[in-house]
This record gives C-alpha cells, sequence and structure tokens, in this order.
C-alpha cells in the first residue's frame, strides 16, 4: 500500500539546522510532484516548498526562501527538507504529500520545534 514515512524532525535552536526526510512506497514516486506542508497549533495546514517529478522546478512559501531547501532522491524515492537558520514561527507539524491529478498522498507527519 501506500506510505510516506517522513523522519529527521525534533527540536532545535534559534538558527539551528535541520534535514527532514520523507520515504516514498507503494506509487511510482518519480511521477509525482511532492510537496512539504506544515501546521502549527491552531493554524491551518499550509504549503512549505513543492519539487516536480524531475527536480527542475522547486517552489517555496515566501516565508522560508532563502532558509529551506527542497530536493528529492528518485532511485531512493526519498524527498527532503533542508531546514537553516530556524525562527521560532517554523514549530509546527510537517508533512510530506505526493500529489499527481486526482491522486493525493499524505505521510504522518513529524513535529519540528524550535525554541531556547
Amino acid at each position: 500500500q501506500v506510505q510516506l514515512v517522513e523522519s529527521g524532525g525534533g527540536l532545535v535552536q534559534p538558527g539551528g539546522s535541520l534535514r527532514l526526510s520523507c520515504a516514498a512506497s507503494g506509487f511510482t514516486f518519480s511521477a509525482y510532484t511532492m510537496n512539504w506542508y506544515r501546521q502549527a497549533p491552531g493554524k491551518e495546514r499550509g504549503l512549505v516548498a513543492t519539487i516536480t517529478t524531475g527536480g527542475a522546478t522547486r517552489n517555496y512559501a515566501d516565508s522560508v526562501k532563502g532558509r529551506f531547501t527542497i530536493s528529492r532522491d528518485n532511485a531512493k524515492n526519498t524527498v527532503y527538507l533542508q531546514m537553516n537558520s530556524l525562527k521560532p514561527e517554523d514549530t509546527a507539524v510537517y508533512f510530506c504529500n505526493a500529489y499527481r491529478n486526482a491522486y493525493n498522498y499524505w505521510g504522518q507527519g513529524t513535529q519540528v520545534t524550535v525554541s531556547s
């Protein structure tokens, strides 16, 4: 069955870095646009970063531009989110998403907490 499993979250001090990973299985990973979303307590889930199937196009939310980098390894069926210069407002549950036409898959999320 389809699985998206995120890892790499945790507690980090402001200014620190984390690298999230999302391992996919059960579908043709290379054919899907991959996204990272996040949801902070009391807020709606919002799109953080997107990468197209071959990795040629990447887009970011304005709040993370210049700090976060999305990448993918189609040979490993994995998408990454490198997060640098983290801020307390980056605290949220981060979700991996795979999207193609009518198909939309989600991971279970990984908690990122930025605090001193």
